[in-house]
Formats: structure tokens, sequence, C-alpha cells
């Protein structure tokens, strides 16, 4: 079976399955605005499904995806700024109190990033500009941790991201104002593919905590 045939069987078991079974509910989601418990900013990987880690229902997460789940900056200009428009969408329209920024462990854009700076370059129309966005954090890791061993450097340099991209959420000033106010909570999170187990940024320790289990 080819990967659309295996789609649309999955879809049919959706349909006769959990859609019939919870159909009011998805009425009931399809006549009202959405609201969202948090915004998640998630890796596009295939590995990583915020919904599936979380065990989230339909309408309960608002969730962007892109490539090692980088936050850009403030930059509101002519371009195309895809999770920019999320955010500002998910902050100002949605009224979201809640931003995760959600890494992973074997993160491929990470890991391209980490190389690039090794000198070997990433290649692409838009992938080496886009994990540029998390250059300076590579370039100082690697200053400081220059003896690190490959997958140790790599599981700091996609956690440090996860760092960086809630400092970059701090120059949107809809989102510091709101959170200055008290208003919205910016949380980092890294999730480990293998190991199932979930670790949350601790800005006092400067360090990620594992989820007890």
């Amino acid at each position: 079976m080819d990967a659309i045939e295996s789609l649309i069987d999955g879809y049919r078991a959706f349909r006769a399955g959990t859609y019939r079974q919870n159909e009011a509910r998805y009425q009931a989601l399809a006549s009202h605005r959405q609201q969202p418990k948090a915004l998640v900013i998630a890796c596009c990987d295939s590995r990583t499904d915020p919904a599936m880690v979380f065990q989230s229902d339909p309408g309960e997460l608002f969730v962007v995806r892109n490539v090692a789940n980088l936050v850009p900056p403030y930059e509101p200009d002519s371009h195309y700024h895809g999770t920019s428009a999320a955010l500002e969408f998910g902050v100002k329209a949605l009224k979201i109190k809640d931003i995760i920024v959600m890494g992973h462990a074997g993160c491929g854009g990470i890991e391209a990033l980490y190389d690039d700076c090794c000198g070997k370059a990433a290649s692409g129309d838009f992938i080496p500009s886009w994990i540029s966005l998390a250059e300076p954090v590579a370039k100082k890791m690697l200053e400081l941790h220059s003896e690190m061993e490959r997958p140790a450097a790599l599981r700091m340099l996609e956690q440090e991201a996860v760092v960086a991209s809630l400092d970059r959420l701090r120059t949107f000033p809809f989102i510091k104002e709101r959170e200055d106010a008290g208003e919205l909570r910016l949380h980092g999170w890294f999730y480990g593919i293998g190991t199932g187990l979930l670790s949350i940024y601790d800005a006092e320790l400067g360090a990620f905590r594992d989820v007890v289990s």
C-alpha cells in the first residue's frame, strides 16, 4: 500500500470510528470559534506530533510547525512571515495565554546548523537562511564547548535553540506587553523521541528539568 492509499484508509477508519463516536463534539467545534488552550511552536519533524505527545483533543492546541521549531524576530515588513502571522493571530485574536516552544531530540534542522558552523555548508534555497536564526547560539556553544562530543553538542544546541526562541518571542511587542502584565506565559519544552521524556526549561536554574511521570 502506498502513502496516499494508507492515508485514505486512515481517514475512512477515522470517519467510521472516532468521528462517529464523537460527532456531537465535532459539530460543536465547527459551530463555535476556536478557543485553544495553548499555542505550540513545534518542528515539522514527522516523529513529533504535539497533539499525540500531550494527548490533546481537537480544538485544544493552536500548533505552528516549522523547521527546527524556530521563532523569527519581530520584523513587520512586506516579506512573508508565516510563523509571525500565527503568533499574531494566536495572541491578539484568539487571546491565548500560554506559548510553548517545543524542541526535540534528533532535530535535522539543528544538525544541519551544527554541521554548517563546523564547516559543512547547509544546502538549499531556504533552509540555510532559516536555520541561521540560531547561528549565534551555535557559534557561542562551539566556542565555549569545543571539546564536547557531537551527540552531546547536538543535544545542547537543540535545547539552547529553544531558549533563544523564547528570547525572540519577547521582541514581539504584543507578546512582551502581555507577558509583563501577567496575561501571557512563555514556556520552553523539550521532547525525547526515543525516550518519551518531556523536559521543561527552568529560567531560574538555566536548565531543563525532566517531568516526572
